[in-house]
């Protein structure tokens, strides 16, 4: 007769429940630790509180106190001797990474975003996003009025971009495409990856005209030759004859009744038998986790949008003239969902 094993016994439910509470703190400490630049300044070697209180600006003590807690969920490392190390999780934070996540840790602890969450049950009640109650406007205007928000908020973006744009670039052929517009597209970080892997394909960038004024020195400078650059209202209009039509982080910031007129311009200047391509999350169903489901809650807060499943792109494709052909995951959270002609 053998000896059974003990079981390990699960922690009690309060228990992971400080830890999950606990997540807000953790966010406002890397947010702040990333806002000071500290990652940019133990990036060539080890420093104590105090050395890193003179270029940051802050109170020696109280910079130790932050140090020591970041350190201890793995964005640093302290030494017996008191000085603080780099690690993987703080190095993504530096400035100079590749990908960089330092204006998208400094976004979360900025007081629009902490209003906003704050305001969630409001949401909730009313299905209506934050901003409007909190400023009285919708979050792209309030990056108007507050520019240096809506900078940094671009940059967040971008960098986020460098990550998600070579995996949809890698995950679809394009072979059979020779004309794309990019819809939405900012900068054109994703139309310039596409391009640059796809040398028999001609792009054009599509959004409002300060965003494309500020593309002509982006990334899509070494493939300018195989790239128109255009301007407009995409709820209205989008460059006509191309033979597919993208856009990444465009349809979620919307509700359905926005989204359709999108999609509806887009199937309209669609060439016979071209493509609609949309790279955002597919919420899958079941209690697994999934980054998705509380971006969801972010959309929900900020522009009113949502995260979809593939039932819900299904009806939204169908009501603006397209039929869901696929869905196709790539190495990151976000699929791409391909549309036909219907």
């Amino acid at each position: 007769m053998t000896a059974s094993t003990p079981q390990a016994q699960k922690p009690p439910a309060h228990v992971g429940m400080f830890q999950l509470l606990n997540g807000v703190f953790i966010t406002g400490a890397i947010a702040c630790l990333a806002r000071l630049g500290i990652p940019d300044l133990v990036e060539h070697g080890p420093k104590t509180a105090d050395e890193l209180a003179a270029p940051t600006g802050a109170d020696p003590r109280a910079l130790y106190r932050l140090l020591r807690a970041t350190a201890s969920v793995g964005v640093l490392s302290e030494s017996p001797d008191g000085k603080f190390s780099e690690t993987p999780l703080s190095a993504v934070l530096r400035s100079n990474a590749n990908p960089s996540l330092r204006a998208f840790a400094i976004m979360h602890g900025l007081d629009w975003h902490g209003l906003g969450w704050s305001n969630l049950e409001y949401c909730v009640r009313t299905g209506k996003p934050a901003l409007d109650k909190i400023y009285g406007m919708p979050i792209f205007q309030f990056f108007e009025q507050r520019p240096e928000d809506g900078k940094l908020f671009n940059q967040a973006m971008s960098d986020l971009s460098t990550i998600d744009s070579p995996a949809a670039a890698d995950a679809y052929s394009f072979g059979e495409i020779h004309s794309i517009v990019d819809v939405g597209g900012g900068h054109g970080l994703l139309l310039a990856t596409i391009l640059a892997r796809n040398p028999h394909l001609k792009g054009t960038l599509y959004d409002m005209p300060h965003v494309v004024e500020g593309a002509k020195n982006g990334p899509l400078k070494p493939v300018m030759d195989r790239c128109t650059l255009a301007s407009g209202d995409m709820f209205s209009s989008v460059p006509a004859s191309a033979d597919a039509y993208i856009m990444k982080h465009i349809i979620h910031d919307w509700p359905d009744d926005v989204c359709i007129k999108i999609l509806k311009a887009c199937r309209e200047a669609v060439n016979p038998g071209g493509k609609l391509l949309v790279v955002d999350n597919v919420i899958q169903a079941g209690n697994d986790f999934a980054p998705g489901k509380f971006l969801d809650l972010q959309m929900l807060i900020f522009p009113g949008g949502c995260e979809r499943n593939e039932k819900q792109f299904r009806e939204l494709f169908a009501a603006s003239g397209w039929r869901l052909s696929r869905v196709i995951p790539t190495t990151v959270p976000e699929s791409i969902v391909e549309g036909i002609p219907a």
